[in-house]
């Protein structure tokens, strides 16, 4: 977190140039950081990139992981279940632990790490401010499981960038909610930005980026717990969405300690990454994937009665 005043020979200056000179980030990286609501003058975030700074406004910039210094290694002990691959994409079933990229308190043993020694050629991606993360195109949580799609090829990487900017790629969630979700089904429209109390929890906030959530209810339970199994689908792409929205209409994740989740044996956020679509960068085909839950949530869902 970065918490000090304009100095005056930046008096005029755009926040996202101000943000820039004072990260050491680059443009676009800091334009990015005002996009994603981290940026705040005078204790509101700011959600314009060419907002003039003046001298002595306070500014707090909330700002992101350092990645290690140094050429990215590959690891071959790193565990990547690879469910479909060939010269433009990869798509993977993370588990639940393994954290996607390099970033701080996690320099080794991530999944791009593991990927490199299955397919070295990803190598030629990690230029510029992709070389911690070379290929990656959207990432889940440490705590979430399921499919992910990695770019073998820049034309991949633009190729799905593109997609999901247009918010083209089908991406579907189960999770499993706390309590009685009445409503068959709905759609959760509410924006999402940083908690102003806590950096490292996201909120439903007035001044966040737009969230649309959709869901649908699988399952009702009532032992041991309350809870509804869901089918949830993106319609947007923020830092910690589901989470974050069905805690705001009463319903946490189970297992999700950060958002007030009630706790059971599963030690991890109920939620998993089930189904993956894409159009494929090379060929236009419709690419489909799906992922069954993983033997924790399974076994969670198991114990569970009407």
């Amino acid at each position: 977190m970065i918490d000090e005043r304009v100095p005056p020979a930046l008096d005029g200056e755009r926040i996202d140039r101000v943000v820039a000179l004072l990260t050491g980030l680059p443009r676009a990286d800091a334009a990015g950081l005002v996009d994603d609501g981290r940026v705040q003058v005078g204790g509101r975030v700011l959600s314009s990139r060419s907002r003039r700074m003046h001298t002595g406004e306070h500014l707090e910039i909330d700002t992101p992981e350092m990645v290690p210094v140094g050429p990215l290694a590959a690891e071959a002990g790193v565990p990547v279940p690879v469910v479909f691959a060939d010269h433009d994409v990869i798509v993977v079933d993370k588990p639940a632990g393994l954290v996607v990229h390099p970033g701080a308190g996690n320099p080794t043993g991530t999944l791009i790490q593991g990927l490199l020694a299955l397919f070295p050629d990803l190598e030629q991606l990690a230029v510029g401010d992709a070389a911690q993360r070379p290929g990656i195109v959207q990432r889940l949580d440490k705590g979430t499981s399921g499919l992910l799609v990695v770019a073998r090829s820049e034309r991949a990487r633009a190729s799905l960038v593109a997609q999901l900017s247009a918010r083209s790629v089908e991406r579907g969630y189960v999770a499993l909610a706390a309590g009685r979700v009445d409503a068959d089904e709905g759609l959760i429209d509410a924006p999402i930005g940083r908690d102003d109390a806590l950096a490292t929890r996201m909120a439903v906030r007035t001044a966040g980026r737009p969230a649309r959530t959709r869901y649908r209810v699988e399952h009702r339970f009532a032992t041991p717990i309350a809870a509804s199994l869901l089918a949830c689908r993106l319609e947007t792409g923020r830092t910690h969405q589901i989470r974050v929205h069905l805690a705001a209409i009463g319903h946490p994740v189970v297992g999700d300690e950060r958002y007030g989740g009630p706790m059971l044996e599963v030690r991890r956020p109920f939620l998993h990454a089930a189904v993956l679509g894409f159009e494929h960068p090379g060929s236009g085909e419709q690419l489909h994937f799906e992922a069954e839950l993983p033997a924790d949530l399974a076994g969670l869902v198991a114990r569970f009665g009407d």
